[in-house]
């Protein structure tokens, strides 16, 4: 079968079925298939039968939502690569603005020492032992599956991996660590049916659902990363769009900057708010008071 009416009929289908990206799913899918980069598919003309039915099999699942980084098992995270699949939760781009202001905190550091919470499939932790390799780094998750995830994408990196609470680990570490990155779970519960699909009925929803109003795994963190952290370290943490800086409550900055947030007031200084690459309040940062 020729690749572009095999492509434009597997992006019509992918396309009736609600993927945001029905043209990049089926040529991402063609390329897995075929076992070549996807920028490679322009060098082909004729697909076997073998290879469409292939094809056709994981169109199948992808419009009925199943995510595309599970048909494939690869997520690509900044510069590294991650296995991933059932159980854990996949990585989206916006959280690689967090690993960068991450990375560049590292930066300044002649040997930082960074905890990453919540770490699910080690994205974040990856790619800072990989563009940082002086970094002496730590991360930690509470679910099984996930952590069996995260165990196969930090091999050979030199991350301390731990199973358990993010909000109860690394007592050890109390006082010197240099920064701490979290991608909490911030969905409120009241907004199960507003999520996607391949979140809501795919990835965990201990990573995704954080109580009434999706901040509550984010008040914990404020509070164990005060622990963690020397004076003057820095704190990053992702959020959903709508708990940034507008929102009446103060949103995810709120957290750190009022006094009924967790009992944290007062710890926290240069309290920031950050946009993704569309324009949405996508993370905040905080400095721990010296």
């Amino acid at each position: 079968m020729r690749r572009r009416a095999l492509l434009a009929s597997a992006s019509a289908r992918l396309a009736e079925a609600g993927v945001s990206s029905p043209e990049y799913d089926a040529g991402t899918l063609l390329a897995h298939v075929l076992g070549v980069p996807r920028g490679s598919l322009v060098l082909v003309d004729d697909v076997a039968d073998s290879d469409a039915r292939a094809l056709d099999a994981l169109i199948a699942r992808r419009a009925a939502r199943e995510p595309l980084q599970h048909l494939t098992g690869v997520a690509h995270f900044r510069h590294v690569e991650l296995a991933v699949g059932p159980g854990v939760f996949v990585p989206r781009p916006e959280t690689e603005l967090l690993a960068g202001w991450a990375i560049e905190a590292c930066d300044r550091l002649e040997r930082p020492v960074v905890v990453d919470l919540c770490t699910g499939s080690g994205a974040i932790a990856k790619a800072i032992a990989h563009e940082v390799p002086r970094a002496e780094v730590h991360a930690v998750e509470l679910s099984p599956d996930a952590h069996d995830w995260a165990d196969r994408n930090l091999e050979g990196t030199g991350v301390d991996l731990r199973l358990g609470d993010a909000f109860e680990a690394f007592d050890e570490l109390a006082g010197q660590v240099d920064v701490v990155v979290c991608n909490p779970p911030y969905i409120p519960l009241e907004a199960w049916e507003s999520v996607a699909p391949e979140a809501r009925d795919h990835d965990p929803h201990l990573a995704l659902f954080s109580g009434d109003d999706g901040l509550d795994a984010m008040r914990r963190l404020a509070d164990r990363a005060a622990l963690l952290l020397k004076p003057g370290g820095v704190l990053g943490a992702e959020h959903a769009d709508e708990q940034g800086p507008s929102a009446a409550d103060g949103g995810a900055a709120g957290v750190f900057a009022d006094a009924r947030r967790g009992g944290s007031a007062g710890r926290w200084t240069d309290i920031r708010d950050h946009e993704d690459l569309a324009g949405r309040p996508r993370f905040v940062t905080a400095r721990l008071a010296r």
